[in-house]
């Protein structure tokens, strides 16, 4: 009796112990992620990937994320391969604000609905700030608006084109501020990059873009910022007011934005263990100097919240669209 229950004790562990090592070898994630990246590489969601890529591994078995630049039709080819990816957590997507908020507010025939995947979390804002040359006559963001109003039409800023941020956002703003459509003419360039050589060049006297991209101009004095949308002042530029201070609080919607997400349906055990990456990496010291890097601030939310987020963005360049009569 005493050799039979030793032997069924020694089949119960090795059961334990077969279990666990299924459950090692099938628990998520098993195998390398894919992070799929809808705009070309050294844009914002390009570096914001890579910073989740690079430091969300260690909570996930070690296994890699590898980033896949899948760039094409303002974001619809890499959205798109990762709507129709199996739902296995395998394939996920930095989402982008131009192809989850801009582009289906503007087209009605956008092959995804904003909120045709599953939502993980928001990662990371980039503040919207406007800037002049640094030799320019506008010293403050009032100054600028003035000159606009007197003499509509007669200045231009810079864009990455009609559906981006650097457009809508102006466009916002000139609706907050009780200026026409037509108070300066938009020039729209083929990238983020000629954006900022139009400005330098001066081919144009204003730009407003996302801060990751125009900061390293701004800290070298090559630009002036006259304005940023972040409710409180930013610790590398304490001298730019805020929207707020300047008496139009409605400009903080204005923010350029990553969000994970992943393919409809994907598991209750891939979106527990990415909810459980998430908040690590809220507190993980090399994931926030990343963000401090590329000039954004770090935004970790919930899947509810997430939603949120999104929908009011989605909502928010859909009424830019109507007002603009951009909307197809």
């Amino acid at each position: 009796m005493r050799r039979l229950n030793l032997q069924l004790i020694g089949f119960a562990l090795a059961a334990v112990i077969a279990s666990a090592a299924v459950h090692a070898q099938t628990g998520y994630p098993s195998k390398p992620i894919t992070l799929v990246v809808a705009f070309a590489a050294g844009g914002d969601s390009d570096l914001s990937g890579r910073n989740l890529a690079q430091h969300a591994q260690k909570y996930l078995n070690n296994q890699p994320i590898v980033v896949v630049n899948r760039v094409g039709a303002s974001g619809q080819i890499g959205s798109m391969a990762t709507r129709t990816a199996t739902a296995d957590g395998y394939t996920l997507l930095a989402a982008r604000i131009a192809s989850h908020a801009i582009l289906p507010a503007m087209d009605s025939k956008t092959p995804y609905k904003w909120n045709d995947f599953t939502l993980i979390s928001l990662l990371e804002l980039n503040p919207f700030v406007c800037v002049v040359p640094r030799d320019a006559p506008w010293r403050t963001m009032g100054d600028l608006i003035d000159a606009m109003r007197k003499q509509p039409g007669k200045l231009n800023f810079s864009t990455s084109g009609i559906g981006t941020v650097q457009n809508l956002g102006v466009q916002y703003l000139f609706s907050v501020v009780g200026l026409p459509k037509d108070a300066a003419v938009g020039i729209h360039y083929k990238g983020g990059g000629e954006v900022t050589t139009s400005l330098l060049g001066g081919q144009v006297q204003f730009a407003c873009n996302n801060l990751t991209t125009i900061y390293p101009h701004i800290k070298a004095g090559v630009f002036r910022a006259l304005m940023v949308t972040t409710p409180e002042r930013l610790k590398d530029l304490p001298d730019v007011p805020t929207a707020r201070e300047l008496g139009w609080p409605e400009m903080e919607k204005i923010t350029g934005w990553t969000a994970l997400i992943g393919p409809p349906g994907l598991p209750k055990e891939v979106t527990e263990r990415w909810a459980d990456v998430m908040q690590k990496l809220a507190f993980d010291p090399d994931w926030l100097a990343g963000n401090v890097k590329l000039a954004g601030i770090p935004a970790i939310r919930s899947p509810a919240e997430t939603e949120q987020f999104m929908r009011e963005q989605y909502e928010l360049y859909e009424k830019i669209a109507i007002s603009l009569g951009v909307r197809q």
